[in-house]
């Protein structure tokens, strides 16, 4: 591997984080990084409605009740932050 194709593969690399929030970056911490995994996640979950209508049967709620409850758990999905620690 050549140092032009790594630089072309970071390059690449850095132009789809830049593009999509949920790829991350360097600075990303543990906590933002599930943060982005729960809220694609509920988000597909209310996009796809098959999968919807199997959460709503599991959980014996209407779908709309189901779509409403994802859509609450997408403004907190994992709690609160934690404290971060200024250096």
């Amino acid at each position: 591997m050549q140092a032009s194709d790594r630089f072309n593969i970071n390059s690449q690399l850095e132009h789809l984080q830049a593009k999509y929030v949920g790829t991350g970056h360097a600075d990303l911490n543990r906590f933002e990084w599930a943060v982005n995994i729960q809220r694609d996640s509920y988000a597909s979950y209310i996009g796809h409605y098959p999968m919807l209508a199997y959460f709503a049967l599991a959980e014996n709620e209407s779908i709309g009740r189901e779509r409403y409850n994802f859509m609450q758990k997408m403004l907190l999905p994992c709690g609160l932050p934690p404290e971060r620690e200024d250096d």
